[in-house]
């Protein structure tokens, strides 16, 4: 029996924003490709990076499994993950050169690796899967085993051939997703996953996908797996795994990692109407979009279902720049949305993005006008980050000449000439996030004032925070104002 060896290029400590969260999940792509490759006969482990301190840690990992197939397999479903960051290219350069070295067939399947599958077979990879990649490695796998062959006639296939890198057709999306076998979450070390979550947020969640895809076309987003193509995997399989992961990993929460949840008509209906009819109850949170969710029964059934935070893509409160975005949304929706969402005991939380070409000073106010308005229950802030594949890199490449990526999740470089400099846009983060948290605490102190009968700690913690953050607030948009005089 053939040996395959599975691991990711995500290394958590290699990226101090999110380690200091401590809010770490599995590599759900790559254990959905190891259970579907275990299903066909071959040994199964996986070397997962997400602990440990560096690539080098792998030699231990080859030495003890001798693995025929050395597969790196990114998490397709965790938007980290489709940053590209060039922490984690290095370590999966690393990764391809010590597997190599020990006699193994090098196999990368990532977001980064399809847009730079070149740079990865240089580095030491035999193959690069692009697109889709569960059925392509199962394929690749079969076909190698029968000895020296012609691989240009599996799709979905990047490799040198006589110093020519070659690259096959593309391969259709996989439509039946019932059909894969749910994710090998035994091979996991989950016990480090739940302390690590019970010290940092205490509580236990895990991550689900329910689709693969997104079919809108907002410019700036990247799809390098699975384009603009939409396949759902139906309510009663999802929850036949929800089963599963409560009864045997006792998770407190899930977070469906979809890029859009439950956008086929009538599934979040029937999903919740399942988890009723089986008496099972959850807790969890989404993404999703305004227009989806400006409609008062779809917000109404995630409620029903156990659906606590909804994170949509607001991006900007500038209707000018939402259309220059093609995001497909009107402000109003967002408000509309964000109503229901509280209407519903639902928590709405804001993407936000600051730097997208046109944007001015009146387009910014208007997006901390909306923020400061709708006080959603977290925002998430960053700057226009261009990545091949979409309209928006086309339209900045001729700036991309130092720098193309940024190094990890929170390094919020603007790597394109732009209306402001980059140091215009950190102050604007620092500025936004101290005035968001002002004004929390200030409709916190309101509704103290109004209803002293919600007296608690907490309650009154938050309420009289407005002591710290109005001044800082202050001492931040000063710097923002002196910044702005200097332009």
């Amino acid at each position: 029996m053939d040996r395959i060896l599975f691991t990711h290029s995500y290394f958590l400590r290699f990226d101090p924003k999110q380690w200091q969260s401590g809010q770490p999940y599995p590599p759900l792509g790559t254990l959905y490709a190891a259970a579907l490759l275990r299903a066909n006969n071959y040994s199964v482990e996986l070397f997962d990076t997400m602990f440990v301190h560096g690539p080098e840690e792998v030699i231990p990992s080859i030495k003890k499994n001798a693995p025929n197939f050395f597969v790196i397999y990114d998490d397709g479903f965790n938007y980290i993950t489709k940053m590209c960051l060039t922490n984690m290219r290095e370590a999966a350069f690393s990764m391809c050169k010590t597997a190599k070295e020990a006699g193994c067939t090098v196999i990368v399947s990532s977001s980064d690796s399809t847009d730079r599958y070149k740079e990865y077979l240089q580095e030491g990879a035999d193959f690069v899967i692009i697109g889709e990649a569960e059925h392509t490695l199962l394929e690749l796998t079969n076909y190698i085993n029968k000895g020296p062959n012609d691989y240009s006639i599996i799709n979905g296939l990047a490799y040198i051939k006589n110093g020519e890198i070659i690259k096959t057709g593309s391969r259709p999306v996989q439509k039946d997703l019932d059909g894969l076998p749910l994710p090998a979450w035994d091979l996991v070390n989950m016990e480090q996953y739940r302390q690590t979550w019970l010290n940092h947020a205490g509580y236990f969640s895990l991550n689900m996908g329910t689709t693969r895809g997104c079919p809108f076309k907002c410019n700036w987003c990247a799809k390098p797996i699975y384009g603009n193509r939409y396949n759902s995997r139906s309510p009663q399989n999802v929850v036949d795994e929800i089963k599963l992961l409560k009864a045997n990993y006792q998770m407190d929460h899930i977070w469906f990692c979809d890029d859009i949840f439950g956008l086929k008509p009538g599934w979040v209906q029937e999903f919740a109407n399942l988890l009723t009819e089986e008496q099972i109850k959850i807790r969890f949170k989404i993404q999703s979009r305004a227009d989806l969710l400006a409609h008062e029964d779809t917000v109404k059934a995630l409620a029903a279902s156990g659906c606590e935070n909804v994170w949509i893509g607001a991006e900007s409160g500038s209707q000018q720049v939402l259309d220059a975005m093609d995001k497909g949304i009107t402000v109003d929706q967002i408000r509309t949305a964000t109503s229901l969402m509280k209407a519903s005991g639902i928590k709405p939380s804001f993407f936000i993005q600051f730097g997208y070409p046109g944007e001015q000073k009146d387009d910014i106010k208007l997006t901390i006008d909306m923020i400061n308005e709708l006080l959603p229950f977290e925002i998430g802030i960053s700057v226009s980050y261009p990545l091949p594949g979409t309209l928006f890199y086309e339209k900045v490449k001729a700036d991309l000449k130092k720098k193309t990526n940024w190094t990890d999740s929170d390094e919020m470089a603007l790597m394109f000439h732009n209306t402001f400099p980059p140091s215009y846009y950190k102050q604007l983060h620092k500025y936004v996030h101290q005035n968001y948290h002002k004004h929390l605490a200030k409709n916190s102190m309101v509704k103290l004032i109004k209803d002293p009968l919600h007296l608690n700690t907490k309650s009154l913690r938050k309420a009289l925070s407005v002591f710290y953050h109005a001044p800082a607030t202050f001492v931040e948009g000063l710097k923002l104002r002196r910044l702005e005089g200097t332009l």
